[in-house]
């Protein structure tokens, strides 16, 4: 380490206990509330979420061949397919803008190309079915259709303009991974056998997490009620498949990759969750950022209110289902029509930690693109949604 960079982290180190006002309630309450999310996210969704959604990125890191992941997913394949495949996934999925990144980060450094792969990153959170049936339930049947709509349509043309923007980056990834092998095992198994595999684990990851609802939803009640029976039948399925069909060699190999995929995304989950927890804190609780200030910014269906609504949503995190409650809130402290639909279309895709975490796979640059699209057109589309329905 080099003098300067100590000076600086003693100078740094130096000023933070020097102005840092630790006695302030509000910053305690920031600390607080700090750990507190920090807690809630390890206790909610590390091990019911996350860890399933590890496996499954290892997995497909190594029983899934790269030339299968290029011809379906890479920048050649066919492009109805691939964007329509990766923008109704949150259909199947129903997962938060966390729980999608092993996914994300397992399929593309297999190989997908850089707009299917985001595509599939946007839409996996965002288009949940019990969100959007929930969404239209108590925020109102025109807000839960713009929603699902928008999802799709924005999953695709975000995907498309990022192939387009670094196109040329695209045909050089295709170009280094045609020459160089990844270093995962490609081992093959049959079609049918990673049909089974995966919707088996895909199962599980969806069943385990799937939640009661306040409201009657029949069939999706009614679900929640018998999930430990569903998810214990699939358990135990993936252990006879385990059994049978895999060596003690597919599982080392399988078990590296979800641990490889594990220290990569986990301290930059939790640190972003910390900082989330520290600037706003959970639902109903006040930090440094005031959810009173939030509320009185995207009132009405101004430029400025749904830019503010995309950026806030971008920023914010929220487990899944969590968006509506909060929303109905704002909503009732005066938000408008189009930044209540800027916040659907932007939060549950994005979030600090999901920021982080990206970065770690595609890049700054990319990153910072992926996230104005996003951005852009939640804003544009809350403007339109205000204008109309406003």
């Amino acid at each position: 380490m080099k003098e300067r960079t100590k000076f600086l982290l003693i100078l740094l180190g130096f000023s933070a206990a020097y102005f840092i006002p630790f006695l302030n309630l509000r910053f305690k309450n920031a600390i607080m509330e700090a750990f507190l999310m920090l807690q809630e996210y390890a206790r909610d969704h590390v091990l019911l979420c996350l860890v399933p959604a590890f496996f499954i990125a290892g997995a497909v890191a190594n029983f899934i061949s790269q030339d299968a992941v290029v011809k379906y997913f890479g920048a050649k394949a066919n492009k109805i397919l691939s964007y329509s495949v990766a923008s109704v996934s949150g259909a199947v999925l129903a997962v938060c803008s966390c729980t999608i990144l092993p996914l994300f980060a397992g399929i593309y450094k297999r190989g997908a190309g850089i707009g299917p792969a985001t595509a599939f990153l946007y839409s996996g959170p965002a288009i949940n079915v019990l969100a959007i049936i929930l969404t239209a339930k108590v925020l109102g049947v025109e807000l839960g259709i713009a929603r699902a709509i928008g999802a799709i349509i924005f999953s695709v043309i975000i995907g498309l303009l990022m192939h387009i923007i670094f196109i040329k980056e695209g045909k050089q990834r295709i170009e280094s991974s045609n020459n160089l092998h990844l270093g995962e095992d490609d081992t093959s198994f049959p079609l049918y056998r990673n049909i089974i595999f995966f919707a088996v684990m895909i199962g599980i990851l969806v069943f385990v997490n799937w939640g009661k609802t306040e409201n009657e939803f029949g069939i999706w009640n009614f679900i929640f009620s018998i999930k430990w029976y569903l998810t214990g039948i699939l358990f135990i399925s993936l252990l006879v498949i385990l059994k049978l069909w895999f060596t003690k060699y597919n599982l080392g190999n399988w078990i590296d990759s979800t641990w490889r995929f594990s220290k990569q995304i986990f301290p930059l989950l939790f640190g972003g969750v910390f900082v989330a927890g520290f600037l706003l804190g959970r639902p109903g609780h006040e930090t440094l950022i005031p959810s009173n200030l939030i509320a009185n910014l995207v009132g009405g269906n101004s430029l400025f209110s749904n830019f503010f609504a995309s950026v806030a949503g971008a920023f914010m995190y929220f487990a899944t289902l969590t968006e509506v409650p909060i929303l109905q809130g704002l909503i009732g402290n005066g938000m408008g029509k189009g930044p209540a639909l800027a916040i659907l279309l932007a939060g549950p895709a994005l979030s600090l930690p999901n920021m982080l975490v990206v970065r770690s796979v595609l890049g700054t640059k990319k990153t910072l693109v992926y996230i104005v699209l996003v951005v852009i057109m939640a804003t544009i589309s809350g403007l339109i949604y205000g204008t109309i329905w406003g």
